[in-house]
């Protein structure tokens, strides 16, 4: 050893340098002592520790983004990033969706036009007019040629603080079709017809009137479909379950089907609803078939593997959508407050039947065999509608 204590040295460190001595002398307030030997306090090293002074402890809710404040922050902007998706989805489907609704001019004010009653009143019409489809799709679908346009289905849909009621008005219902003005100007004054001709001789507006005045019930919305609609829906929602207490078979309608619970495709719907020649009671049993056959549409739209799943419900909106045609004041809010407020009738409750009926062969000259209601029964069943009250029992005729 040599020199002064500043440069002895212990032993040969890496590299041929040698630690220096660790002299407590050499303390001062600017270098505090350092032993040498001590461990390395370099934080760069692996098990080093940090020289830093000790954190200062924090006062309560003064911590730094992170641990449950960070979770919580990063929880809210994920939840409000869904909600964002969510809503420009609905927002962007609704718009699509409500893109996709035919209108028609079908309800209008006149002098005498029943007062708003309790509740909401569709009036829900098929359509038989073959002007859209091929001689391909007349063909398979066995509905023929005919010209000009009829409503093989009227059914007064009712629904408000009680049970719904759906309710049939049988196509060849005699009853007073008001005065109207045809396309070509020329006024026609009010006669007495069968109510399926009124569709024919004014469209959507003037047998909206006929019901209206025929009834005492105002019409608040108005919705129609055509024959390749009833096909299109139903294969979007794949089928419809139907039960039938007996086998349908009729070459006019093209229905073949057996007695018994099963799945029935667009085109074996239609046949059936359609059906009416090879019937025990023709249209009577027919109006039948086209209620439970309503009833189960609604409930196979209304399965979550349709509402629920995209692959099906964008197709089946698609469809459905494109296939009807509503009034010009009605909009997508307003079908799909009608599909929930429907649901206890696809569960077999609420009231469902036809109008009261007095005679169902009643002949008229020039017009051959009509349906002539009960009038007495039937202003009670319709003013019931319109007060808001229950349908007393045995007013409605069951037929299914």
């Amino acid at each position: 050893m040599s020199g002064n204590g500043s440069d002895r040295y212990y032993g040969s460190g890496g590299g041929g340098g040698r630690w220096p001595e660790f002299d407590p002398e050499q303390v001062t307030q600017d270098a505090p002592a350092r032993d040498p030997l001590a461990p390395s306090t370099s934080t760069y090293g692996r098990g080093g520790k940090s020289t830093r002074p000790p954190r200062e402890p924090r006062a309560p809710g003064s911590g730094r983004p992170g641990g449950r404040r960070s979770w919580v922050r990063i929880t809210v902007l994920t939840l409000l990033a869904l909600i964002v998706v969510f809503v420009g989805t609905g927002i962007g489907t609704w718009l699509w969706a409500s893109g996709k609704v035919t209108k028609v001019a079908a309800l209008s004010d006149y002098d005498g036009r029943p007062a708003q009653g309790a509740g909401t009143n569709w009036l829900v019409v098929g359509s038989d007019s073959r002007s859209n489809l091929t001689q391909a799709q007349k063909n398979e679908l066995h509905v023929g040629s005919d010209q000009g346009q009829r409503t093989d289905t009227i059914l007064l849909l009712h629904y408000g603080s009680g049970a719904p009621a759906l309710i049939s008005i049988p196509r060849d219902s005699y009853v007073t079709i008001p005065a109207y003005t045809d396309s070509s100007g020329t006024a026609h004054s009010a006669r007495k017809n069968k109510i399926n001709a009124a569709y024919d001789l004014g469209g959507a507006p003037l047998l909206t009137k006929t019901v209206e005045m025929a009834t005492g019930v105002r019409v608040d919305h108005y919705m129609e479909i055509g024959f390749l609609g009833v096909v299109n829906v139903v294969d979007a929602v794949g089928g419809v379950h139907l039960c039938l207490d007996a086998p349908v078979k009729d070459s006019h309608s093209g229905a073949d089907l057996p007695a018994g619970c099963q799945n029935l495709n667009g085109t074996q719907s239609l046949a059936l609803i359609r059906t009416r020649y090879s019937l025990a009671n023709s249209d009577i049993s027919r109006m039948a078939n086209q209620q439970k056959f309503v009833a189960a549409l609604a409930k196979s739209a209304m399965r979550p593997g349709v509402e629920f799943n995209p692959f099906t419900l964008y197709p089946f909106l698609d469809s459905a959508l494109g296939a009807i045609a509503v009034d010009n004041g009605s909009g997508l809010s307003d079908l799909v407050s009608m599909s929930r407020k429907v649901g206890p009738i696809t569960g077999g409750k609420g009231n469902v039947g036809t109008v009261p009926i007095k005679n169902e062969g009643y002949q008229v000259s020039g017009l051959g065999s009509t349906v002539l209601w009960d009038s007495t029964r039937a202003q009670q069943l319709f003013g019931a509608l319109n007060q808001g009250t229950a349908i007393p029992g045995g007013l409605l005729n069951r037929i299914g």
